[in-house]
């Protein structure tokens, strides 16, 4: 299915909390004087201007990226929040995605790999990343199938973000299936995958399955109000990382119950964080 464009959700409390974890995890790559990729398997259009007649038309970005923004957010948040700063220099309304985010935040030596499979979002990326093809790389392609060419990097470090749009059903086995065959071809690679939380089965047997692997992880989830009576809808959303950064939890953890106060749609908000690091 190609009919899901990101712009109609771009800086809502998904994206906050998605990309905060995201930027956490460059930051701290960016501790070491050794070069990394960064691979995006679903990476969208890059930039979104919350100023267009799509972003308002669900103006998502009002109870999320706004509410940081107006709010006294704890130094956890910087990094992440000057980013976003940086985007609009020109005092254009933007929001960037997470290509955006890792090209603001990747050293020179460090190399970007984007997919994206909707041929006009990917002719966005091409656009906005037109000057940097030496470190950029973008395909209009499937990422599920294209990371696989892309491990294990050669710089031996590596993070990847997965989170397709789980419009069909089939992309909750096809995370599974390709965390598996990626541990495969690059077992030490930090992995990110987002997904929403939904009155459906599909999210936790996901999360089940993921959970069964013989990893660390990192999993987060961040409700703003309570599920719908109807059943339909997304209450919240969750990261689950593998191979965490050590630092990743105990950056995060303190400000979850700020965030999920800060973000909250009704008194039902909250966030957890649990994992496994041996």
């Amino acid at each position: 299915m190609l009919s899901y464009r990101h712009a109609f959700h771009a800086g809502n409390h998904a994206d906050v909390l998605k990309h905060w974890m995201f930027t956490l995890v460059l930051d701290y790559f960016n501790q070491k004087d050794k070069p990394y990729w960064v691979i995006d398997t679903h990476a969208g259009a890059g930039l979104y201007r919350l100023d267009s007649s799509v972003a308002n038309k669900t103006a998502e970005y009002l109870d999320g990226i706004l509410r940081l923004q107006q709010s006294e957010a704890p130094e956890a948040f910087k990094v992440y929040l000057e980013a976003v700063a940086a985007a609009n220099q020109d005092q254009t309304k933007l929001y960037p995605g997470s290509p955006w985010l890792a090209s603001h935040l990747i050293n020179p030596v460090d190399k970007l790999r984007l997919f994206e499979l909707h041929p006009a979002d990917a002719a966005l990326l091409e656009q906005q990343f037109s000057a940097q093809k030496r470190q950029i790389t973008i395909q209009p392609k499937d990422g599920f199938e294209g990371i696989k060419a892309c491990l294990p990097p050669p710089t031996k470090r590596g993070i990847v973000l997965i989170d397709p749009p789980y419009e069909v059903k089939d992309d909750y086995s096809r995370v599974v299936n390709c965390i598996k065959d990626s541990l495969k071809r690059f077992a030490t690679g930090t992995y990110l995958i987002w997904y929403p939380r939904l009155q459906r089965p599909e999210p936790q047997q996901m999360i089940d399955k993921l959970r069964s692997l013989d990893t660390d992880y990192l999993h987060v989830t961040l409700d703003v109000q309570k599920p719908a009576a109807d059943g339909f809808g997304m209450h919240g959303s969750g990261m689950w990382v593998i191979n965490p950064p050590w630092t990743l939890r105990q950056s995060l953890e303190p400000h979850l119950d700020w965030l999920a106060k800060t973000l909250a749609q009704d008194t039902t908000a909250r966030a957890h964080c649990e994992g496994r690091q041996r």
